[in-house]
């Protein structure tokens, strides 16, 4: 029998037919293999994600919440208008700090001895006298008058009443004595004590005293900050696009520029904080700590990103629509102005989001252009010093007060907002202006 007719046998063609099943078995299975790891990377990758997020939740959303203390404020002028000529100068240099230890002695008068008196002054916080004082300076009516107000306690009673720290434990082991939870418990039967949302977190700057801190000062930074960036990098982003993809000459230099607009998104962003240091600061005298100079040391850093993603988009548009521009007579110029501009806008807008998206996270190159220091005031043009919620989070996160913590958590899902907010407008500007073909 010959070779051709031995491969017909019934049982050669069984023998290969068992071969191809085995080895088609042994692909399936392995299919089956990498769809099972990719769904389990996938899986874990939600699971971290959602921990994450829970985490951050759980910790955080009490900052939304304060507690507050109901005291009978008697505005005695003796305290706050001793000369009784109603002088703003005068009525701002009032001892309004004494109207609130004078009314919690009228609550708990057998409280006594300095120690004692400190501590219980020490349940309301310390910025309740400005707040006073910004009552009596809008009306000035209110001295000699008594008037009950809540009033914000401090971070320590605070965090007792949010249940952050454990009444049970030892007396020495906690910041707020028994004596302090007496005085407390005594206010809250008396109906006194409520928790109330915090919008203090989001009107006021940042504070020394933790139940006083806010975000609002970061959040006016950040924005003063990335429109400078957004103003600087998207023209200059889509002009170098469009000429690396449309005008310039194929030679070395060119390709040297695109090799190094390619390294350049992927330097470190600290590098570029050092240039803005180096370059911004101490050569042209930017101001330091200013939204100006932090849009400008994000604006190189997100410039990379946007030229590639133009030019990305650039690409994208088919070469027939340039071709029927120019074969009815239109000129290079204005094939790239009234054509390709247009279809590949959705691309650069994404882009340019995602490019923000990225400053708006980022806080080492502002570290070192001094973004890092304290700043109560909420700044008010592209000069003043400012901070950046990033960089917020950063400066409450070292913090040792305990109540920092809280407000660490929910700065960052306040910054989690913003940047969601912005990831979506990409995916809507995408899906309004995108053209299929």
């Amino acid at each position: 029998m010959n070779k051709p007719d031995a491969l017909r046998s019934p049982q050669s063609q069984t023998k290969v037919r068992d071969l191809v099943e085995r080895g088609l078995r042994r692909r399936y299975r392995a299919e089956r293999r990498f769809r099972v790891y990719g769904l389990a990377a996938a899986l874990s990758g939600l699971v971290f994600v959602g921990f994450l997020f829970l985490s951050i939740i759980s910790t955080g959303y009490t900052a939304f919440v304060q507690t507050y203390v109901r005291i009978n404020i008697t505005f005695d002028p003796q305290l706050i208008d001793p000369e009784g000529q109603r002088k703003p100068e005068s009525l701002r240099s009032g001892d309004y700090a004494g109207l609130v230890k004078q009314a919690l002695r009228q609550i708990f008068p057998q409280v006594e001895g300095r120690s004692n008196l400190r501590k219980l002054y020490g349940i309301v916080s310390g910025g309740a006298e400005f707040e006073l004082r910004d009552l009596v300076l809008d009306d000035p009516g209110l001295i000699g008058k008594s008037r009950e107000l809540w009033l914000m306690t401090s971070d320590d009673i605070d965090q007792i009443v949010k249940g952050k720290i454990d009444r049970a434990l030892p007396e020495e082991q906690r910041v707020v004595s028994d004596q302090e939870l007496g005085w407390l418990d005594t206010l809250t039967a008396e109906g006194r004590v409520e928790r109330r949302f915090n919008r203090v977190f989001f009107t006021a700057g940042d504070s020394r005293e933790p139940e006083q801190a806010g975000v609002l000062g970061a959040v006016v930074g950040s924005f003063l900050t990335l429109a400078v960036t957004l103003l600087l990098s998207f023209p200059i982003g889509v002009a170098a696009a469009v000429y690396l993809e449309e005008f310039a000459p194929a030679n070395r230099f060119t390709d040297l520029i695109e090799v190094n607009i390619n390294n350049l998104a992927a330097v470190p962003s600290i590098v570029f904080g050092l240039l803005g240091l180096a370059v911004f600061i101490q050569f042209f005298g930017v101001p330091r700590s200013a939204p100006l100079v932090g849009g400008l040391v994000l604006t190189l850093m997100t410039l990379p990103t946007i030229i590639i993603a133009s030019r990305a988009a650039i690409k994208a548009v088919p070469p027939s629509i340039r071709e029927a521009a120019l074969g009815m007579g239109a000129s290079q110029v204005q094939v790239v102005v009234h054509h390709v501009l247009p279809l590949a806008m959705p691309g650069m807008l994404t882009g340019a989001i995602i490019g923000m998206a990225r400053a708006l996270g980022e806080s080492a190159p502002l570290l070192m252009i001094g973004m890092v220091a304290f700043i109560a005031d909420i700044p008010h043009s592209l000069t003043d010093p400012a901070t950046v919620l990033p960089v917020q989070v950063f400066l409450w996160a070292d913090s040792p007060e305990r109540a920092f913590l809280e407000r660490t958590s929910g700065a960052i899902m306040v910054l989690l907002v913003f940047l969601l907010v912005m990831n979506a407008a990409a995916v809507i500007l995408r899906q309004k202006f995108e053209r299929r073909w």
